[in-house]
């Protein structure tokens, strides 16, 4: 432990009210959103409650966030059951042994990247990207969640073929399953109306669990919840770790996207610090102690560090809170085996609805196609190569890395002629892959304009020079006077110009 993290243990602040009463609240969505998100993830439904029980505690320790709130997540479940659906069948010990060590790769490659400073990385992620990838994965979610929320038993195929289905079989829909999913929805989304710490998951799920044991309901249930503590083990297949080292690492760098906006967010409002770096180690140590007590990836929750801060919480306490009031529900955990699978599915399509978002992609064409196209591919690459979904965000990134090459490389050069004087005005960024095109460029328009007797390179529009750029600015003044022309560079940004004068000399004449 460095001396900087000791000394920032030992001015922890004292917990407060407000974070008990936060850490109660919290829970009380954490519990029930966990087994819906360990469904959505492919484990059995009760796993939720262990991946929701020890990382908001180890994630408290580590925080840079008072506010972030640590565990399952829909975006980040749904990569972990891309990753592992081919590895793997689902809810089988295999397959639940796998997500237990995706999450370790999760958390060393988070951690990792926290400890060494890089929490740039996180940035490097363009928002068309994160847009496409977000709305995408959103659709496939609900679209997972659709039958279950009916009431209908589809025929295997793709997630989108069997929600279509269910959606077109309307005579086959179960009427309380539908009935169900209503109520959820409307309370979850409505209460968030009426107040934005309203327990309406808390609510559906009490209502869900009264309707099933008070009418005999023959849908879907959750089932046998085990009331024993989380599996802490090593046992796992360690000889997979390499074949999910690129998932790993996809659900690593996408899974930050939320808890970062979430952290920034809240730093911004309140004037406070905020680091990456930390909130990388927070989050990796997080998805370790998920992996050895037999959960699955988390994540920072957006809606639950809303109510956390609402309802009071004020230190890292509150994530502490939150784990011990799950440790404490476990022991009558059993009661929720009847809550119908119907509302935890409503719950996660509630979830998920605020991130479909088709009209920002079709803004993002109108301002600049190209960036449109990243976003677009990206969105459709994730709905065509599901359950694959992290091919789809590496492709994506390619994609928008290209499309950054691809700018940097063009340098427009504007021409302006009077009197002999031809002024060009190169516009771009300058270096040694984008200076053979200005060359090229700077060429072209000297043999358009014959008679010129003075040629002045008017660097004022250039975003950035690099040696080689500089070369290439001075061999073309070295031919324009050997062809007897005068020759000036002018308007240089200061970084310009201290490369300039590495190149021709302090006392150069081109210089102005």
């Amino acid at each position: 432990m460095t001396a900087s993290r000791a000394k920032a243990f030992a001015r922890w602040p004292k917990p407060k009210i407000g974070d008990a009463v936060a850490g109660l609240s919290v829970a009380m969505v954490l519990i029930p959103q966990s087994l819906a998100y360990a469904e959505l993830a492919g484990l059995p439904a009760y796993y939720g409650l262990y991946a929701a029980l020890v990382p908001p505690v180890v994630a408290a320790f580590f925080v840079s966030s008072p506010y972030l709130q640590t565990g399952p997540v829909a975006m980040t479940s749904v990569l972990t059951f891309g990753a592992l659906a081919g590895l793997a069948v689902p809810q089988s010990p295999t397959y639940v042994a796998l997500a237990a060590l995706l999450a370790i790769v999760v958390g060393v490659v988070r951690t990792m990247l926290g400890l060494v400073r890089a929490g740039w990385v996180a940035y490097l992620m363009s928002q068309p990207m994160l847009k496409g990838f977000t709305t995408g994965a959103a659709i496939l979610i609900l679209s997972s969640q659709l039958p279950t929320a009916l009431g209908v038993v589809t025929e295997n195929g793709d997630l989108l073929g069997r929600a279509f289905w269910a959606i077109m079989h309307f005579r086959e829909w179960d009427v309380a399953s539908v009935g169900l999913s209503a109520i959820t929805l409307i309370l979850v989304l409505g209460g968030r109306r009426l107040h934005p710490v309203f327990p309406g998951v808390l609510v559906a799920v009490i209502i869900g669990i009264a309707f099933s044991r008070l009418t005999g309901y023959a849908g879907p249930m959750v089932g046998e919840i085990p009331r024993a503590l989380p599996p802490f083990s090593l046992d796992l297949p360690w000889t997979s770790s390499l074949s999910l080292l690129v998932p790993g690492a996809v659900i690593a760098l996408v899974g930050f996207a939320e808890p970062s906006a979430i952290a920034r967010t809240f730093a911004a409002q309140d004037r406070a610090v905020w680091s990456p770096n930390e909130e990388f180690v927070s989050q990796g140590a997080a998805n370790i102690a998920a992996g050895l007590s037999g959960g699955f990836p988390v994540g920072g929750s957006f809606s639950r560090s809303s109510i956390n801060r609402l309802a009071g919480g004020k230190t890292r306490w509150s994530g502490a809170f939150v784990g011990l009031v799950v440790l404490l529900a476990l022991p009558v955990a059993g009661i929720l085996s009847a809550l119908p699978r119907a509302v935890l599915a409503a719950t996660v399509i509630a979830a998920v609805l605020k991130l479909i978002a088709i009209r920002p992609l079709i803004r993002i064409v109108r301002m600049t196609y190209l960036q449109g196209l990243v976003a677009w591919a990206t969105f459709l690459l994730t709905l065509a190569l599901a359950p694959r979904i992290d091919l789809a965000v590496i492709i994506g990134i390619g994609l928008a890395i290209l499309v950054h090459l691809w700018r940097e490389l063009r340098v427009h050069v504007r021409a302006r002629y009077h009197d002999g004087t031809l002024m060009l005005e190169p516009q771009g960024v300058l270096f040694f892959a984008s200076a053979p095109g200005l060359e090229e460029a700077l060429i072209h328009k000297l043999a358009q304009y014959p008679l010129t007797g003075h040629l002045d390179i008017n660097l004022n529009r250039l975003g950035r020079i690099d040696y080689s750029g500089a070369l290439v600015i001075k061999d073309l003044a070295d031919e324009a006077e050997q062809a007897g022309l005068t020759v000036s560079i002018s308007a240089m940004q200061p970084q310009a110009r201290r490369i300039f004068k590495k190149v021709l000399g302090e006392d150069s004449s081109l210089l102005r």
